[in-house]
């Protein structure tokens, strides 16, 4: 029965309350453990597609009549544009239309950024649009840069109020101290680098725009598009049936988007407008840099009194400020904490939401002082946090909806038990050991999100709805849901998704929210169904019979259930934990760092598919090992200007830089959470990577790791620091 609720929605930890429909969600969930087809191994449906190139990206689209855009960007990180002339572009061969700053709103004449949006072009070939561009008779005036974070926060420049949050009282919990260490961090801006750049083709059909993207939100896009054009929703229809790679900088339409779509109006043409390479690593978002001033004071005994963060973010232009002092409010049992965060708005490129927005870097500062805080005790780091563990959310007394972070520690104790043996394989020059961090973050979900299954008379289910997979296998873990609830083979069933008009409303893919969301409607829709198929059964005289021999009698008719994703648990938090254990070596001579092991135990529910929460990890950790070693965006300290803007500068991990990854999941159903108890695992593996890396580098030469990337010349800084450190025997501050 459908009912009316107020309910909380969150995506990358950022909550709203809103009014939704919902069907009351009435199956009990399925026993713990796998099941015929929950719980197993399976292939990816559409791998084979995707590797013999059959999948049709937004990058290969090629439609009838079809023009190429190119954009004039802003060369410099601050300027206002004097004088603009678009006629010499149209004059040029192949060239159908030109569109400035006063044209739609997504240009602009003020820019705060290299890389802002000034005019475009649409041409026969994206070599005749180019050449376009560079025929605009533009006179800049370049504009005060101000690129410091700290300065913008004195100066006032933020995005958004500073975001303060406290609880208890943090001067008396300080106070009743034994031990305060102290430390300042930094963590660097890191791009995306997704495989598909960014990009949307588009067309008119009659009054209905259609438009096809590259995306992590097909129904988000419809509405954007829809309100920034004052369209009926329904009038907008976004594709997306495949997509090469997203990690969060893909939630929203982009400036290429209404480019693309201007242009389509004035030419009556389908246009495709794409970021090449370079744009890519100007404009399509980042996981911006942060500076963490943290504090932590503990008793004797390690029971944590007080913890400061004052957290500035180099958000950009513009933006959001990510939750980067989460992992303090939320991971430990404190009573006593505050926290205050600055968005700082700089001449730089956006920010966007990258893979655990914020608690990567939050995560990072936090477990690396906690550290050095065991250090001062001379308390083993694992008990450390053991002794701290909280069964509540700290932030605001909820119970969890469920939390396995002991199980997760116990798990890891044969690789955390591994460190006299990696130690002992040191050499004068290559020190070796081992570190850990522990991981917070949401991945519950939430509705609305709607399914449909059509069961035919040759006993084959289809679930249709409109949602995405960026990537991560989701269109083989509801086809495994289905299978599962239906009782019948994983190849009899198929799933059609990524078209707003072939299917009903699906949930963003971020926020690790795409399979608690979804799985949910699906499994719910496949008991419709089910139960349909049982009472025709009951009516044949057959109950029981195998689900193909009931539904051979339909011919031409269907079975169709439909079902919706239910609320999460009033009064609940609904979070993710883990810990991962890495082991890594040290040149100390030269200042290089390798990961030989990552170890990584997680908390996320049940577990669908445990080949692809295995990929998922595995590539969370290679991503997080990019992150700590070596990506790094650079700028011009003076212009602003990017200095990275190819693969060739920025430096992402190879194949060479992959260490032994070991992954293991606690596959406990969440018993408070929806028919299947199951969370997200999209971001839980990126978060500890840092932290636990940091904390083995300082296992194996007593040197204090406090900024990202751990380049040769931030580790042999870091050396230099531990070497003095011991020759003055600096104690710690009590």
């Amino acid at each position: 029965m459908a009912r009316l609720i107020r309910t909380e929605k969150e995506v990358e930890g950022r909550y709203e309350e809103v009014w939704l429909v919902v069907e009351e969600d009435a199956l009990e969930q399925w026993p713990a453990g796998p099941r015929s087809i929950v719980g197993q191994p399976a292939l990816r449906q559409d791998g084979l597609e995707r590797a013999r190139g059959e999948a049709v990206y937004t990058a290969d689209l090629k439609l009838p009549g079809m023009l190429h855009a190119a954009v004039l960007r802003s060369p410099y990180a601050h300027a206002r544009v004097a004088r603009i002339d678009l006629t010499p572009a149209l004059a040029l061969p192949g060239v159908h239309a030109a569109i400035g700053p006063q044209d739609i709103e997504q240009l602009t004449d003020e820019c705060g950024f290299q890389g802002a949006a000034v005019a475009a072009v649409c041409a026969d070939t994206y070599a005749h649009a180019r050449a376009a561009v560079a025929a605009i008779d533009i006179d800049w005036e370049e504009l005060p840069v101000l690129l410091d974070p700290d300065e913008a926060v004195a100066r006032g420049e933020l995005i958004g109020e500073p975001r303060v949050r406290e609880r208890g009282d943090y001067e008396r919990g300080l106070a009743e101290a034994d031990v305060v260490v102290e430390g300042t961090y930094r963590t660097q801006v890191v791009l995306h680098n997704s495989m598909e750049t960014h990009q949307s083709v588009v067309q008119w059909v009659g009054d209905t725009l259609e438009v096809y993207i590259s995306t992590q939100y097909i129904w988000g896009i419809r509405d954007e598009i829809a309100q920034g054009l004052g369209l009926p929703p329904d009038k907008v229809r976004v594709v997306c049936n495949y997509m090469g790679g997203g990690f969060g900088s893909k939630n929203s339409a982009d400036d290429y988007t209404f480019i693309a779509i201007e242009l389509a109006r004035r030419t009556h043409r389908p246009v495709r407008c794409a970021l090449t390479r370079r744009e890519e690593n100007l404009v399509s978002g980042n996981r911006n840099a942060t500076i963490q001033r943290l504090t932590i004071g503990a008793r004797a005994d390690g029971t944590l009194t007080a913890l400061r963060g004052e957290y500035v973010n180099a958000t950009g232009w513009n933006g959001w400020s990510s939750p980067v002092e989460g992992p303090m409010q939320m991971l430990y049992a404190c009573d006593n904490v505050h926290t205050t965060t600055y968005g700082a708005k700089i001449n730089q490129p956006p920010m966007k939401a990258f893979r655990a927005p914020g608690f990567v870097e939050g995560t990072f500062g936090l477990e690396a002082l906690l550290d050095v805080l065991a250090s001062k005790l001379e308390i083993d780091p694992l008990e450390l946090r053991r002794r701290n563990h909280t069964d509540h959310d700290a932030s605001d007394d909820r119970p969890y909806s469920g939390k396995n972070l002991l199980e997760c520690y116990r798990r890891a104790e044969p690789h955390w038990s591994r460190r006299e043996e990696v130690r002992a394989r040191s050499t004068e020059t290559v020190k070796r050991g081992v570190g850990m961090a522990s991981q917070i973050w949401y991945g519950g979900g939430g509705p609305p999100s709607y399914a449909w299954i059509r069961v035919g008379s040759d006993g084959r289910a289809t679930v249709v709805t409109a949602m995405q997979d960026i990537g991560t296998g989701t269109r083989t873990a509801m086809a495994q849901i289905a299978a599962e609830e239906l009782g019948i083979p994983l190849e009899h069933v198929t799933v059609s998704l990524g078209d707003s008009t072939r299917g009903p409303f699906a949930s963003i893919s971020a926020g690790s929210s795409t399979t608690p969301s979804m799985g949910p409607a699906v499994r719910a829709a496949a008991a419709d169904a089910r139960r349909q198929i049982e009472e025709i059964a009951e009516q044949r005289g057959t109950p029981g019979a195998p689900l193909a021999e009931i539904v051979g009698l339909l011919e031409d008719a269907q079975i169709l259930g439909k079902g919706a994703r239910g609320p999460n648990p009033a009064g609940m938090q609904v979070l993710t934990f883990g810990v991962q254990v890495a082991e890594v070596a040290v040149d100390v001579e030269t200042g290089e760092v390798w990961v030989d092991r990552i170890a990584a135990v997680h908390d996320v529910g049940r577990v669908i598919n445990p080949l692809g929460a295995s990929s998922q990890i595995e590539g969370g950790i290679i991503q997080g090992i990019g992150h700590t070693l070596s990506e790094h965006r650079l700028h011009d300290p003076g212009s602003g200007r990017i200095l990275t803007t190819s693969l060739d500068a920025y430096k992402l991990p190879t194949i060479a830089d992959v260490p032994e990854i070991v992954s293991e999941l606690v596959d406990e159903p969440d018993t408070q959470l929806t028919n299947l108890g199951s969370k997200g695992l999209g971001e839980p593996p990126i978060i500890p990577v840092a932290a636990a890396i940091a904390n083995a580098i300082r296992d194996a030469t007593g040197a204090e790791v406090h900024q990202l990337p751990i380049s040769r010349e931030e580790m042999l800084r870091a050396l230099r620091e531990a070497a003095e450190r011991e020759k003055v025997g600096a104690p710690a501050r009590v």
